[in-house]
């Protein structure tokens, strides 16, 4: 069955606010205990003009953009990020993504209702004020064409 997604497609952008909430809830989630993600003295003493959000909550926001875009349904296979500059509190992340790559999942170990399931290669990345904050590439296993979420 042919996907409803071609190899060049853009995935809408998503803004998230970059709140000292995020970042504090973040690393504390992830067990992050590191106080440049918590406590801004000690990141300014450090030489970072405030707290900065962690590579974890960076990915785990990631995962969220495609999974957000491809419905509940899709599974995520495998998510590789690099940073680059920070996330401040104040700044707004907004990620993009395009579809590099389709291909026949791999599905002997999954969960997936098709022995031909579709996974997707997304080249993801993210900007603040300051720069390009993550760039890196999402494979996920796309939902059954009917699953697909209205207007996604």
């Amino acid at each position: 069955m042919t996907p409803p997604y071609r190899v060049g497609d853009e995935l809408p952008p998503l803004e998230i606010p970059v709140t000292r909430t995020l970042i504090v809830a973040g690393a504390i989630a992830s067990r992050d205990y590191q106080d440049v993600h918590h406590d801004a003295a000690s990141a300014r003493e450090k030489g970072s003009p405030d707290i900065f959000m962690n590579i974890l909550t960076t990915n785990g926001l990631v995962g969220r953009y495609i999974t957000d875009h491809f419905g509940p349904t899709a599974v995520l296979r495998k998510v590789a990020i690099r940073l680059g500059a920070p996330n401040y509190p104040g700044d707004v992340l907004r990620l993009t993504g395009r579809i590099t790559e389709l291909r026949t999942a791999d599905t002997s170990s999954a969960d997936t209702s098709s022995d031909e399931a579709i996974e997707a290669v997304v080249q993801v990345t993210g900007g603040n004020g300051i720069g390009r904050h993550v760039t890196g590439t999402v494979a996920v296993t796309l939902p059954e064409p009917s699953a697909k979420r209205a207007g996604a």
